[in-house]
């Protein structure tokens, strides 16, 4: 893997994005607590912060300095640095393009797209865009109640720290991601009674398998889901059914 091709994997995410404004903070400040603090985030967030760009630029973007009357601190590498540039270059094109878009769609049709998620490739077929309602500690987890277009709610189990980078608060927008075979399907609402995540629909349609039908749900809104029935579940096209998941199983993700 080339250079360029790391960083692009690095910058895959907004100019806003807290990792980078941490690794930003650490290069004004030298010191990766001071970044934290300025950043609004743990120390051990910060860290895991830097951890992820790390493995995703495939070089060190910050080395620890010894020594001096503070006792040591932390700087950018050049390659922490061109990524920081690399994203301020971004961010001026990405806006650009945004506005370019945003008056299109207006002078036609009144209404921009939604654009969130249009950039993210990922194995999860289940994304559904949501805002954060509401959340609660947990301990080390945080439990975050996530509202769809058309009343319905779901929660995510995350840590504090995935919080705390995501910038996570009331009235954020989110995708709501999970994978299908993390979702059962049932056609009665009784055997769902203990899982977190309801989501009632209508069969829109099927894939027979004698290990279990996949099945695609057309929910309120017009959101589809994609989960798998039981072997042997009697599921037909236009029938009820219900989309279950844990709350461990949405991963959240905040778009451009």
């Amino acid at each position: 893997m080339t250079r360029s091709s790391s960083l692009a994997g690095a910058l895959g995410h907004e100019a806003a994005d807290k990792r980078l404004d941490i690794l930003r903070r650490i290069g004004q400040a030298g010191s990766i607590s001071e970044a934290a603090r300025g950043a609004g985030v743990s120390y051990k967030a910060a860290w895991q912060a830097i951890d992820t760009l790390t493995n995703l630029a495939g070089a060190p973007l910050v080395e620890r300095t010894v020594g001096g009357s503070g006792g040591g601190g932390a700087q950018l590498t050049t390659t922490g640095q061109q990524l920081l540039d690399a994203a301020d270059t971004l961010a001026t094109l990405r806006q650009q393009a945004l506005a370019q878009v945003t008056q299109r769609s207006t002078s036609t049709d009144g209404a921009a797209p939604r654009l969130a998620g249009l950039g993210l490739r990922t194995s999860m077929r289940n994304q559904l865009p949501c805002q954060v309602l509401a959340l609660r500690r947990a301990g080390r987890a945080v439990h975050v109640r996530l509202g769809l277009s058309d009343g319905s709610t779901l929660v995510s189990r995350i840590t504090r720290e995935s919080a705390e980078l995501l910038g996570l608060a009331v009235g954020v927008e989110v995708l709501a991601l999970a994978k299908a075979t993390a979702v059962a399907i049932t056609a009665d609402p009784n055997q769902a009674a203990g899982q977190p995540n309801q989501l009632h629909g209508t069969v829109a349609r099927l894939a027979r398998s004698t290990a279990g039908d996949e099945v695609v749900l057309t929910v309120a809104g017009g959101l589809q889901i994609v989960g798998f029935a039981a072997p042997g579940l009697p599921l037909r096209v236009g029938q009820a059914a219900v989309a279950q998941f844990d709350d461990a199983a949405v991963v959240l993700a905040v778009g451009a």
